[in-house]
């Protein structure tokens, strides 16, 4: 089968498309033939080896999330069959033809969910979830600062903030960005590259702050992001764009308010079958009703995943990538 193969971190140019041998079953696992993989920042993190959490045994086939159909399950699978379509993440290897995937991280889409939707929205719809409703359960009145909210993740979170009955405040680069961040439902808009976010957001509190900041940008963001929040604030860092945040001195929190600073992962909020069924289950069921609308930005033949990573690090993405073996 072909696959993206790395075998040096590094660059978008280390991603070369291979022959590999088609994976073998082993028990309690189910073989998807993909149909779509999504493209997400954590790619980008594993090619590069930005830290060393992400150091991989070379060569390893990129990327963790994808949907298709079930080629093949094993014999003590029981709750899958041949054709099913399903989708998954959070396993290594989706930038490839075929996956051999635990049945117990698969998910079947249901009517009316099409195989690339799901790859564009489990991750980072579940990521969305878990932040609104876990890291800092939003709740109506409270106001909520989402940085890059024209990206895959600010767009769902925006808009799972809004059901949650939160007011938000989206920072964007562009005016296009900032029609789709207004579109998803936030109530106000920040240009970074004219205005000061962090007075912008003070200005729009009335000096009070937000509940929650969600952070993904990481470096260039995170200490006027701890600026932003108001007392007992919680700042939700769940990925670092911009690059790695420096040291921090967890003694500034106090003074700021008794700050919340963490650094969630969707790894962590899916860690039973239940949890991940539960938080799939809404995502899936909010796009099935309209009430989440999934943007598809681009999508590219498995091939050019060099392309694909080289938007998604210029930050001209808005929206979800795709790569369709």
């Amino acid at each position: 089968m072909k696959a993206i193969q790395v075998h040096a971190q590094g660059g978008p140019d280390v991603l070369k498309l291979q022959e590999v041998p088609k994976p073998a079953l082993s028990a309690g696992q189910v073989l998807v033939r993909i149909e779509a993989a999504g493209v997400n920042y954590v790619d980008v993190y594993k090619r590069s080896a930005m830290s060393a959490q992400y150091k991989q045994p070379l060569p390893f086939i990129l990327g963790q999330e994808a949907a298709g159909i079930v080629e093949a399950v094993a014999p003590d699978v029981k709750d899958m069959a041949k054709g099913d379509r399903v989708a998954f993440n959070g396993i290594d290897g989706s930038y490839a033809e075929y996956q051999a995937v635990p049945a117990a991280k698969v998910i079947k889409l249901p009517s009316g969910i099409d195989v690339k939707t799901a790859a564009a929205v489990l991750l980072q719809g579940m990521t969305a979830h878990y932040l609104a409703s876990s890291t800092y359960p939003l709740k109506s009145g409270d106001w909520c600062l989402v940085h890059a909210a024209a990206g895959g993740v600010g767009l769902l979170l925006t808009q799972v903030a809004k059901m949650r009955g939160a007011r938000v405040i989206g920072t964007v680069s562009t005016p296009e960005k900032a029609k789709l961040a207004k579109q998803a439902g936030a109530d106000e808009v920040i240009n970074y590259t004219s205005q000061d976010f962090e007075a912008e957001t003070k200005r729009i509190t009335g000096g009070k702050g937000v509940q929650a900041v969600y952070d993904s940008v990481g470096k260039t963001t995170f200490d006027k992001s701890l600026n932003c929040l108001a007392p007992r604030g919680v700042l939700a860092l769940y990925g670092t764009s911009s690059g790695p945040v420096p040291p921090v001195d967890l003694s500034q929190l106090g003074p700021k308010g008794s700050l919340f600073i963490t650094r969630p992962s969707l790894v962590h909020h899916t860690l039973t079958r239940e949890e991940l069924v539960q938080r799939s289950g809404d995502i899936f069921g909010w796009v099935k009703t309209g009430r989440l609308k999934v943007r598809i930005d681009q999508t590219w033949p498995l091939a050019q995943a060099a392309d694909a990573h080289r938007k998604l690090e210029s930050r001209q993405s808005t929206g979800k990538l795709l790569l369709i073996p």
